[in-house]
């Protein structure tokens, strides 16, 4: 009785929220039933083909970073032959219903988060403190970072006139930015900022952290991922300094592989050990090409292992520790975190030894080279006394076995109050919970 008077209370919103959860089942089942209904048998043979199409592209990933010389290339043009001909031909089988399929699957995914977001099951966001006012702020630029956006967009310029004192970086002379940091702390500096990239963002903020001082991130880098994730403004940089003037602090996570911080993450095995190539910085792509081989086939390397709690991964390829975990359900959201205040390491694990395992890795829903965990700590030991590590795309070796931690909430992040790049959360699909919304009221 209770249950039916809240329902009573809340009609119009638990109207709309149901008939949501039955648009998001009803198009989701159309998008599946259509192509088979319409294709008849044949139908059914092109979602086979389409799955083993799949299943013979992974595998030909695999031996294309495996192989060298001409089976590479046969295998890298069965990597682009296969998906083109199954495109054709669901193309030639289906017609328009290929076409509808897609809209379909746009019209369910939107459907089915609206029906999750009106019940209340909209992923919290990272909250939002108020930001006292700064007297000394001090700002470290590299004009060398992100192709010279520090000269392009005035950063300079722009910090001085809002108070704040800049060192911009000798481009011809090593720096260590971690003592010009604390140099600023002891002159009584009261914010820390930094323009340039993710490695030396992270350095400057274990300084930040241990002095309790907010931290001011600028995107001048290359690739910006500590910014992306915080929401900041990735095609102007100048926006960033909005924040000495207008600007909110969040309470975010940093993470520690041996002692040393990251804001992103920390890679072991075979990105790694590419990376710590001479040749990597002039020849990115030839430089993996040539080293993935031997890597991923374990004639090169150490063989390593990763604790993480009561798991233990015998043998990776490849293991990511990330200050957070990044989303890897949401094709849309994948390469970002959610949220940076969670208090615990994202870890992804890879162990492929087959062009079989590589097909599952794709088309089996819980494969087991892949995991997906997330701890406080992890340990990443090998068979050999140092590990090749990348911190934040910096080059490393490191004594084994590596501790990697979280520190929950060690920095004050200072972001402009208004940040185009946060993106509105979303929950994630839940199919079960959908049901449960579509279903007529006084059930489930």
């Amino acid at each position: 009785m209770e249950e039916h008077m809240s329902v009573d209370l809340n009609a119009p919103a638990f109207r709309r929220q149901r008939w949501a959860a039955r648009t998001s089942l009803a198009t989701a089942a159309l998008a599946v039933l259509l192509p088979l209904a319409y294709g008849g048998l044949g139908g059914v043979l092109l979602l086979a083909a389409g799955l083993a199409g799949a299943a013979v592209t992974a595998a030909a990933v695999w031996w294309t970073l495996t192989r060298r010389g001409p089976e590479r290339w046969l295998a890298a043009g069965l990597t682009v032959v296969t998906p083109a001909l199954v495109l054709v031909l669901f193309v030639v089988t289906l017609g328009w219903v290929i076409l509808l399929t897609p809209v379909l699957w746009s019209v369910a995914v939107w459907s089915g988060r609206y029906a999750l977001r009106s019940a209340g099951t909209r992923p919290k966001r990272m909250k939002e403190h108020r930001a006292r006012s700064v007297r000394r702020p001090f700002l470290i630029m590299n004009p060398r970072s992100g192709g010279g956006k520090v000269e392009q967009f005035r950063l300079r310029e722009k910090a001085e006139h809002l108070g704040a004192q800049v060192v911009l970086l000798d481009p011809e002379e090593h720096q260590d930015v971690t003592a010009l940091a604390r140099a600023a702390v002891a002159e009584g500096a009261d914010l820390l900022g930094v323009a340039g990239g993710d490695g030396t963002q992270a350095l400057v903020a274990a300084v930040a952290a241990e002095h309790d001082l907010p931290f001011l991130v600028v995107s001048a880098g290359t690739r910006n991922h500590f910014a992306m994730d915080l929401g900041l403004d990735r095609t102007d940089p100048s926006a960033c300094l909005d924040a000495l003037t207008d600007g909110v602090e969040l309470r975010v996570d940093l993470g520690f592989v041996a002692g040393r911080p990251f804001v992103n993450n920390a890679s072991f095995g075979a990105y790694a050990a590419v990376v710590q190539s001479p040749a990597y910085r002039d020849d990115k792509i030839g430089t993996t090409l040539e080293l993935l081989p031997d890597l991923l086939t374990r004639q090169r390397g150490p063989q390593l292992t990763a604790r993480i709690d009561a798991t233990t991964i015998d043998g990776p390829q490849a293991v990511l520790v990330s200050n957070n975990a990044y989303r890897t359900g949401d094709p849309v959201g994948l390469g970002r975190r959610e949220r940076l205040d969670s208090g615990l390491l994202g870890v992804l694990g890879v162990r492929v030894d087959s062009a079989a395992e590589a097909a599952a890795l794709l088309l089996d829903p819980a494969p087991q080279g892949l995991a997906v965990l997330s701890a406080r700590e992890v340990v990443v030991d090998a068979d050999h006394p140092e590990i090749e590590v990348g911190v934040d795309d910096e080059a490393l070796v490191l004594p084994a076995p590596v501790h990697c931690r979280i520190a929950p909430g060690a920095l004050r992040v200072r972001v402009p109050r208004k940040r185009p790049g946060v993106p509105t959360a979303q929950p994630r699909l839940n199919w079960r919970r959908l049901r449960k919304l579509a279903a007529p009221a006084g059930r489930g």
